[in-house]
């Protein structure tokens, strides 16, 4: 017995290094095709470039828009200009939204004394609204909040902080458009968000949790306003609030834009790799920020692959998602195309950038079998690059295109890096434009992914596989992100643990 359990833990042993350490015997090669994508990024990236034309020459990137067709153009023809011969566009019908006119007053109850507030409307609004109502404070619009003023709600206009500010009562926030889904479970007839951003920042967004107009208009106000109407509220009972609002929506098509390069190994060429980011913007600027930082380094990514004429065990979809903003339809339609053509077992990562700057390691998502392998290739990579931080981090969250593939079990992984508190504050606001954007940062982003990318598209092994129905549950209750994904109608398992 002895014997056998010496030669069973050698077992275990070899199996565990083989599982952390899949690249053995490949170091050295690993670690030069990273100094050469290294090398070749810090200088002939366009990342920075590409993006300040687009913003120039497009403006924002709408879904529906005829300048979201215009990037997506754009995009397919400069893959097409980086020698891609497999470029292709992905159509999908999305229920297009844009804004027309909203105006929000605010008076007391019973007065003709009404002040205009500068406001923006929220996507997925109603085509025409007006709402007459008093105001009620929500605060952080987290479910405690709604539930202390559940009998005061119904009717009302709730009003409601779209970040978190003090007093606390939790330290998750909810997308705005969980809180606008709470707001009309509670009953309310409107929502009146609060920006939390110094400076008199407006911030539009979706509003939906399906992707499909709501029945309350949903607006949003600066911190400056909304401290001004709280303030007014605490000296004038029943203050009141007048939404006028109408918008545009209409079935249009989208598409997505994706670029291919074939694996070269028959044994895993049928893995697929995907790494996208959503192209798509708002229209209140530019979408330098959101999310031009990503989905543009995206396509440099891709340039330097073909520069370089790097081959990779695995397939690699570079894509240019549209419709993120209005609800990840783009890459839910990806989902649902592959499903139709019995492909989507093929898909055993995805990287997504959203907002990503300045990368110096990556988030892994919740797969706690990743995390071994990610930090291994970061060795290797700073290696090549010493400067890189090897910064791991492994936490699930919501809300962008990774969200479509992690509904399927598919492992998932982001860059991580920062973004300076000047440009955050204007994340889907009215001063999203190029000069918020830093060459440096970009080009991080760009050789740090290519280089993760490669190491992933190239090891013998993936340890976190494609869950099944019932193990993806199981990641999301164990990721505590039950009630986000109930709150946005996308819990598909019931009501049974």
């Amino acid at each position: 017995m002895k014997i056998n359990l010496y030669f069973f833990l050698i077992l275990i042993l070899i199996t565990s290094t083989a599982a952390f350490s899949p690249l053995v015997d490949e170091d050295e090669e690993l670690i030069e095709t990273f100094k050469q994508i290294n090398d070749e990024v810090l200088a002939n990236s366009r990342a920075y470039e590409t993006l300040g034309d687009a913003c120039k020459t497009i403006g924002h990137r709408l879904t529906g828009s005829s300048n979201g067709k215009k990037a997506e153009e754009y995009t397919y023809n400069l893959l097409k200009s980086y020698g891609f011969k497999d470029v292709k566009y992905q159509p999908f019908q999305v229920e297009a939204w844009s804004r027309d006119t909203v105006t929000l007053s605010i008076a007391p109850k019973k007065s003709d004394n009404f002040q205009d507030v500068e406001v923006v409307s929220l996507a997925m609004t109603p085509v025409e609204a007006k709402v007459t109502a008093e105001l009620v404070d929500v605060g952080n619009g987290l479910e405690p909040d709604f539930q202390a003023v559940k009998e005061q709600l119904p009717g009302k206009i709730a009003l409601v902080n779209l970040g978190l500010l003090a007093p606390f009562k939790g330290t998750r926030n909810l997308h705005r458009s969980e809180k606008t889904a709470l707001a009309m479970q509670y009953g309310a007839a409107g929502v009146i968000f609060v920006n939390t951003v110094k400076g008199n920042v407006l911030l539009t967004g979706t509003a939906s949790v399906t992707g499909s107009l709501i029945a309350i208009p949903a607006v949003c106000v600066s911190l400056e306003s909304g401290i001004r109407i709280r303030s007014w509220m605490s000296e004038q009972a029943n203050l009141m609030g007048v939404i006028d609002m109408k918008n545009f929506s209409k079935m249009i098509k989208a598409r997505n834009v994706i670029a291919t390069i074939k694996g070269d190994n028959k044994k895993y060429r049928d893995e697929k790799i995907v790494i996208g980011g959503h192209l798509d913007s708002w229209d209140l600027a530019t979408g330098a920020l959101d999310n031009g930082i990503g989905s543009f380094s995206i396509l440099d990514i891709a340039r330097a692959f073909k520069a370089l004429n790097l081959k990779s065990k695995r397939t690699i979809e570079f894509v240019m998602f549209m419709g993120e903003e209005e609800g990840l339809l783009g890459s839910k339609a990806m989902i649902e195309k592959s499903k139709r053509n019995n492909s989507l077992e093929k898909v055993a990562f995805m990287f997504n950038l959203d907002m990503a700057n300045n990368a110096n390691g990556f988030n892994t998502a919740g797969r706690d079998e990743m995390v071994a392998l990610f930090t291994k290739i970061g060795e290797y990579m700073k290696k090549a690059s010493p400067e890189y931080k090897n910064n791991v981090i492994n936490q699930a969250g919501l809300h962008s295109d990774h969200q479509s593939f992690m509904l399927e079990g598919i492992p998932t992984a982001s860059p991580i890096g920062g973004i300076s508190p000047d440009a955050v504050g204007c994340y889907h606001a009215n001063c999203d434009s190029f000069d918020l954007i830093n060459k440096n940062e970009m080009v991080n982003t760009v050789r740090y992914t290519a280089m993760m990318l490669y190491g992933i598209a190239n090891v013998d092994k993936i340890p976190a596989k494609k869950l099944d129905f019932y193990s993806t549950r199981d990641f999301f209750i164990k990721q505590n992100l039950r009630k986000e994904l109930e709150l946005g109608r996308e819990w598909k398992w019931g009501t049974e643990e």
